[in-house]
């Protein structure tokens, strides 16, 4: 075990007790993981929603072996009050974890640093650490683990007897991707093997979860698991072990079956083969909807596959003891089968939310018929003018840790970020007073953010980025700078609910640019944006395109689309002509935009940054509130 670890804050939500489980359902599942890590390193407190602390207790042995604070939400550290819980701090400073996601893989990573003989519990990231790593905005996966299953479990609880007969939808779409096939790194390998074990009608034994497993959970009792090559390599994951030599043979005959023949891989756990995180997210949900549905007296027929996960949960080293500590007394259930004919809901189905629209992502042909007819309705691409073409900061005279070539990148592509960096910060400065709140959302290394603390003391400006490493990075060079005016939240953007008063991201990928106006149009905050990546705008399940009433009367969503993937031909190797049509559709897209915003009582401006050639996307918006 490492020592000198920094303590830090843990934050959570608490709203209400019921049966054997702390609401809201997030807090529950962070408890249940510290839990199953056996992880001491945080500090943790419990917020309730509620306005009095003291009419509000929480059973003990919902906590099992942890200390917990109850605090009110007025004494939160001022960064963790703009952001939803869970979040994580480390006493004292400004870098803030928030969401379900981003706070349960930072407990994962600090438990493992700590120990690192807790192999096991690192796996819980998946290949690649990439579990749930994607934001819940452009992930159905992670949206649908991290808020639309916990949402749906606590509507159905709280819901009238009457008026929660049907199984949510969410919950059945758990129960198709456990139907679906799996697809996992050294797929084809896995199927061959299956293939041979089949053809040799083998029946591979799994490992006994016995004597291993009690070395590295002690006091559990586990049965063997059903001969299958899935569970085999499945529980030899778990035990940190090597999967069984005979699985690693493949006869000449099955090398040469093509891939299409080969068997598809079924799903042991959540994700596929492997415990990740994502079954510690769904098993404290699962857990409190099946409990509810047998109070009911309902069966399970139409949820065979959820059954037999959760059964199958049961059986990894920890998950009964870490239930045990937080009083969760899991369920025997018996196996099922479902008949064919009893299947009242459409497993089949994805909510309508997700699917809408979205099977027409695939073009034939060019944008100019899509553009005539914008044409002929009067809708042409408009830009103004650049308020201030020429001005640049003097980047001879500012901080190394200032320039954008502090955060680890080429000479000349610091030069263009310089150019784009003029750009944002003249526009921000005109609309700045002091006592403002920045906000610069997909912060990034910090390359906006960091001019703009240094440039205005007087202003408070918080950094937003999903990605860990280079929010770190941005928080090395504010350190450097010895700046005070500067916070670092790391999270989904949905997790930020802070009050602030100018909204900025460069090169907002896709969708991001349409969340960030949407944060900023509810915040009645101005903005300063310049978009990214069009290619990859797409229909989700809070944004549908177009977005203005205008071209919502002209064009269809495959016809927007069509612009949106030819606004992504502006990169310098094209040529000319090619590149002024995709700077003719990047600037129709973003009239869409700007159109939209205006809708809800903004003045917004299309502009081309100076120099164009600082980027092939140089668009930039600059939206005021009337």
């Amino acid at each position: 075990m490492k020592d000198s670890v920094a303590e830090e804050h843990l934050y959570l939500a608490f709203s209400h007790q019921h049966g054997d489980s702390i609401f809201p359902l997030h807090t529950s599942i962070s408890l249940f993981l510290l839990s199953y890590c056996d992880c001491k390193l945080f500090k943790i407190f419990l917020v309730p929603t509620g306005e009095d602390v003291g009419d509000q207790c929480v059973t003990k042995n919902l906590l099992g072996d942890l200390e917990v604070h109850l605090i009110s939400r007025c004494q939160l550290p001022v960064v963790v009050q703009s952001c939803s819980l869970p979040a994580v701090v480390v006493k004292d400073d400004k870098f803030c974890r928030a969401g379900l996601s981003v706070v349960l893989r930072h407990i994962i990573q600090k438990t493992y640093e700590a120990d690192p003989s807790k192999k096991d519990v690192l796996e819980l990231l998946g290949f690649k650490k990439t579990c749930l790593k994607a934001c819940a905005e452009v992930s159905q996966w992670t949206r649908l683990c991290e808020i639309s299953i916990p949402l749906a479990v606590e509507r159905f609880l709280t819901a009238s007897p009457q008026h929660c007969q049907a199984i949510p939808p969410d919950i059945l779409q758990f129960e198709r991707k456990l139907g679906e096939p799996v697809r996992v790194h050294n797929d084809d390998k896995i199927r061959r093997q299956k293939l041979q074990q089949q053809k040799a009608g083998a029946k591979a034994a799994v490992p006994v979860l016995g004597k291993e497993a009690d070395k590295l959970k002690a006091g559990e009792v586990h049965e063997r698991a059903p001969p299958s090559l899935e569970l085999s390599l499945a529980f030899s994951r778990l035990l940190v072990q090597e999967a069984p030599d005979a699985v690693n043979r493949e006869a000449p005959h099955i090398r040469r079956t093509k891939t299409s023949d080969l068997p598809l891989l079924d799903h042991i756990f959540a994700e596929g083969l492997y415990f990740t995180v994502a079954d510690i997210v769904l098993l404290p949900c699962i857990h409190q909807f099946l409990v509810s549905i047998r109070k009911q007296g309902k069966n399970l027929v139409n949820l065979p596959l959820i059954s037999t996960w959760y059964r199958r949960v049961q059986e990894v080293p920890g998950v009964k003891k870490a239930a045990g500590k937080c009083n969760m007394e899991l369920l025997q259930l018996p196996e099922l089968v479902s008949a064919p004919e009893e299947q009242p809901q459409d497993l089949s189905s994805v909510p309508d939310e997700l699917q809408e629209d979205n099977e027409d992502s695939h073009f034939i042909g060019g944008p100019r018929p899509t553009m005539t007819k914008l044409m002929e309705n009067g809708i042409e691409a408009k830009f103004s003018p650049h308020p201030c073409p020429n001005w640049t900061l003097d980047w001879t005279s500012l901080p190394s840790a200032v320039s954008p070539g502090e955060g680890k990148m080429s000479r000349d592509r610091a030069l263009r970020k310089q150019q784009q960096l003029n750009n944002l910060v003249a526009a921000v400065a005109k609309l700045a007073k002091p006592g403002d709140v920045v906000v610069d959302f997909c912060s990034g290394g910090g390359h906006v953010g960091i001019v703009l603390a240094h440039m205005m003391p007087s202003c408070q400006v918080i950094l937003i980025e999903n990605k860990e490493l280079s929010l770190i990075r941005a928080k090395d060079r504010s350190d450097e700078l010895g700046l005070n005016n500067i916070w670092f939240i790391q999270a989904n953007l949905d997790y930020f609910n802070g009050t602030f008063n100018i909204g900025v991201a460069l090169h907002a990928c896709g969708v991001a640019t349409d969340m960030v106006i949407d944060h900023c149009i509810r915040a009645r905050a101005a903005f300063v944006i310049s978009p990214c990546c069009y290619g990859f705008i797409q229909n989700t399940v809070k944004f549908k395109y177009p977005r203005s009433h205008q071209f919502k009367e002209v064009l269809s969503y495959k016809e927007h689309m069509i612009l949106c993937r030819f606004a992504d031909q502006t990169a310098v190797q094209l040529p000319p002509e090619r590149r002024l049509i995709g700077k003719q559709c990047m600037g129709l897209v973003d009239l869409d935009r700007a159109w939209a915003a205006e809708e809800h009582n903004y003045s917004v401006q299309v502009i081309s940054m100076e120099p164009e050639s600082c980027s092939p996307k140089n668009n930039m918006f600059v939206g005021t509130p009337a």
